[in-house]
């Protein structure tokens, strides 16, 4: 990973709400190909943060460079076009619930390209085959479990074959095994389509089972406090709050024992 280009360049971030500064001084890179986790207690501003990348909130200072696209100072249109090559699963799966899942995934490929009926039907299909869920093109979001409209989100995500995919608290609401399924897929996913993949959580399974690079934001001090490959800073941070957070489970591959303290 040390080699592989800067896909998303942050410098010198500032996110605010009017005077409240939520965090400042946010610097850090996402590298092309890696799975980068946005960490942090709650209420730390992760989910802001995935808000500017996606371009829903603009930032009070600082840059964002897509390669060589300075984001938030490009004009509307090509932000537009920018972030039609991303894909983002929201925490809730965000689906249509009056729309079929079929419905949901077809519905990017009918706003965005000229592709006829028959061959949106065919990527539809293809996508649900590749998030498991081959044969439920016609269930109401209404009639699959959590898991399964997690998974139905995702080949809406990346129902345009995106070079960035970011999951918003992807976990949440799940029970551990259907989170491992998740995480599963992700990992597949990013190597099927190589896409680099952000994801803001808090769950430390996934944490350490998927990501390969991240930054820890604190809610006091306002700013990061580390940033790296995760298994790496639960090992050698010599942060006490970064240390703390990654020490609240024996989720770690390799630890012995601890007690979970959450």
């Amino acid at each position: 990973m040390d080699t592989a280009k800067a896909l998303i360049d942050v410098k010198d971030l500032t996110m605010a709400y009017g005077d409240f500064v939520l965090q400042q001084n946010l610097t850090f890179k996402v590298k092309q190909g890696s799975i980068f986790t946005i960490m942090g207690e709650s209420g730390c501003g992760k989910s802001t943060l995935l808000r500017i990348l996606t371009g829903l909130k603009s930032p009070a200072a600082g840059t964002v460079f897509y390669s060589d696209m300075n984001f938030w100072e490009s004009s509307s249109k090509k932000r537009t076009q920018r972030m039609q090559r991303c894909g983002v699963l929201y925490q809730s799966g965000a689906l249509w619930s009056s729309m079929t899942i079929g419905e949901n995934i077809a519905l990017p490929l009918q706003q965005f390209t000229k592709l006829p009926p028959l061959l949106i039907q065919e990527i539809v299909d293809v996508k649900l085959a590749l998030v498991g869920l081959k044969g439920f093109a016609d269930y109401l979001p209404s009639a699959i479990s959590g898991g399964m409209r997690k998974r139905a989100g995702l080949a809406r995500a990346i129902a345009l074959d995106p070079d960035i995919l970011f999951f918003d608290e992807p976990s949440a609401g799940l029970d551990p095994i259907s989170s491992r399924m998740l995480d599963d897929l992700i990992l597949e996913l990013r190597d099927s389509l190589g896409a680099t993949i952000v994801i803001v959580t808090h769950e430390l399974p996934s944490i350490f089972a998927i990501g390969d690079d991240s930054i820890f934001l604190d809610t006091e001090t306002k700013t990061m406090l580390a940033s790296g490959d995760p298994r790496m800073l639960a090992k050698n941070s010599n942060n006490i709050k970064v240390k703390q957070f990654l020490s609240r489970s024996s989720s770690l591959p390799g630890s012995e024992s601890s007690v979970e303290n959450e």
